[in-house]
């Protein structure tokens, strides 16, 4: 599977006020509403989802792989209900909710798109508007999952958060050949 790997651009812009963000100003201000600041690190709910994801084994025997970049994305924007304010640029905006947890069942699925991809691939959240659910692979890349497809949304979860909260068109997933 292939998806073009372009930049967000828009990331490193200045807050009111001269402070530099890393988000452009509609994705700061929804992480902001969410309950999102910079420095913000749960890392004992993201060890007790990755507990919960590490013990759950489906009834065909698929297991969640739990690595280094899901456990740092949960742990800064894990919990986080995100509702972005106003249209998308090409796309409608995504109201996320960032809980692992949301792909707790899916442990067949996301191992399948990261053998695909040549990864592993663990659950973030979901898209809570339309079902899909957001993974993020040991690269910490995001992808969205839905009924029409799989979708690179972002090589980081910055950029990832700034494609959906904008409503910036993610880019399909296709197989080569």
């Amino acid at each position: 599977m292939h998806a073009d790997r372009t930049s967000t651009p828009g990331l490193g812009l200045t807050r009111p006020g001269g402070t530099p963000s890393r988000f452009p100003a509609p994705v700061d201000t929804a992480l902001r509403a969410a309950g999102w600041q910079p420095g913000r690190w749960d890392i004992r709910q993201a060890e007790i989802w990755a507990d919960a994801l590490r013990d759950h084994v489906s009834p065909a025997g698929h297991r969640h792989t739990v690595f280094p970049a899901a456990v740092e994305a949960w742990a800064e924007f894990g919990g986080l209900h995100i509702t972005p304010a106003g249209t998308g640029r090409q796309v409608a905006p995504a109201t996320l909710h960032l809980d692992p947890l949301h792909g707790l069942h899916l442990a067949r699925t996301l191992g399948d798109l990261g053998r695909a991809l040549g990864t592993e691939v663990c659950p973030l959240g979901a898209e809570t508007d339309t079902h899909a659910l957001l993974a993020v692979d040991a690269e910490g890349r995001v992808y969205t999952l839905d009924h029409t497809g799989d979708w690179y949304v972002g090589h980081d979860i910055d950029h990832a958060l700034t494609t959906l909260v904008t409503g910036i068109e993610p880019q399909r997933l296709t197989t080569h050949g």
